[in-house]
């Protein structure tokens, strides 16, 4: 008979038990792994958050952190794993983790503000749902609890980088069904929320002969997730990025071209253009100080860097997700007071094509009215 280590009776049982599922569930550890502290190398701080499966529950402690962050010291990214618990074998470069075992949703949600305090992660590996439907609570609104731990995310630390993994698999029935639904919910919140926040199909990466216990992945298991998180990762550079260290200042461009607004039309959608009466939330961008008179500049319509793709030659448009020499534009201060932006994609300056009836472009090697924008700080 398999025992299915997180189930309990009732979910009063459950509230009580989780929060001393650790001590109570967790099997042996060797003494030299337990004593192991967290290390920082000064990368990007990344929390991998959720429970005993975060954690590395079974012999295998470190679960998929271990093959993850082989991974990432091999594709040369500078990582520093993030949260208040610490294991995992010497192979691990960073012990640190959120994952607690036997823990649900709301678990780490009442948690959730004071440990993105203490770390100030810039990316989040989220793989949360598990308990709640071993300990059958309240099955139906896991989904509503997820979406809140998303919102309180995104609440406290708006800039970060968020993967949500749609849960593995569970061996046996009504288990492998229940995780299904959740996981067929996952999607449309996840669509909800914006574009810091990212699906990825865990689910899709294990079948039941993945686990060791019907619920915890054997090493091989574990293995199979870590190329999943590495390749969600890599797919969105900025969540490997470390944010710009100077400040930011929220901003409206106003074109000396036609005296109208700089937006990013159809909600970042399309290219940017200089047609507004008013300021609105198409209007605002968050500047980012890079140094050296140097800025980013990143859309509230869409919480996406504006870029002067194809080496410049484009129009500019809100579409990357990181910074890079095409997100980059040197700020320049006029005599009048007015700014003007000269594009590190081309060294060319940014004008309000066709006195502003055009969508912005970076292809004029000199300023004049239409290169020139008043800035409102908002």
């Amino acid at each position: 008979m398999r025992i299915r280590t997180f189930r309990f009776a009732t979910a009063a049982l459950g509230t009580a038990l989780g929060a001393v599922a650790a001590s109570l569930f967790a099997l042996p550890q060797p003494a030299a792994l337990a004593a192991i502290p967290g290390e920082s190398n000064g990368g990007v701080r990344v929390m991998p958050l959720g429970d005993s499966i975060t954690d590395g529950y079974t012999p295998y402690p470190g679960g998929y952190r271990v093959n993850l962050w082989q991974r990432l010291a091999a594709g040369g990214y500078k990582v520093d794993f993030v949260g208040s618990q610490t294991n995992g074998p010497a192979a691990l470069g960073d012990h640190d983790h959120e994952g607690h075992p036997g823990w649900r949703i709301d678990q780490l949600d009442a948690n959730i503000v004071s440990w993105l305090n203490s770390t100030d992660p810039r990316t989040i590996l989220l793989h949360i749902g598990t308990n709640d439907i071993n300990q059958d609570y309240d099955v139906a609104n896991a989904p509503a609890r997820l979406s809140k731990l998303i919102d309180d995310i995104l609440r406290t630390k708006p800039n970060v980088q968020l993967f949500v993994a749609q849960i593995i698999t569970e061996q046996g029935e009504p288990h492998a069904t229940m995780v299904n639904t959740y996981n067929a919910a996952i999607p449309g919140i996840v669509a909800a929320k914006g574009s810091h926040v990212h699906l990825v199909n865990m689910h899709a990466a294990l079948t039941e002969a993945d686990l060791a216990d019907g619920v915890h992945p054997l090493q091989e298991g574990y293995d199979k997730m870590a190329p999943v998180w590495y390749n969600a990762l890599a797919s969105v550079p900025a969540s490997l990025q470390p944010l710009p260290a100077g400040g930011t200042t929220v901003v409206s461009l106003r074109a000396h071209a036609d005296n109208q607004y700089v937006t990013a039309e159809n909600a970042g959608a399309a290219a940017l253009i200089a047609n507004r009466a008013a300021i609105g939330l198409w209007e605002t961008f968050d500047e980012i100080d890079l140094g050296g008179g140097q800025v980013a500049l990143r859309a509230h319509a869409n919480n996406k860097y504006v870029t002067a793709p194809n080496n410049g030659t484009g129009s500019l448009v809100a579409s990357s997700t990181g910074i890079g020499p095409a997100e980059t534009f040197d700020l320049i201060h006029d005599p009048d007071g007015a700014v003007s932006l000269r594009a590190h994609a081309d060294n060319q300056y940014v004008t309000a094509e066709n006195a502003g009836a055009a969508a912005l472009i970076a292809n004029r090697a000199a300023i004049g009215p239409w290169e020139e924008f008043d800035q409102i700080n908002d």
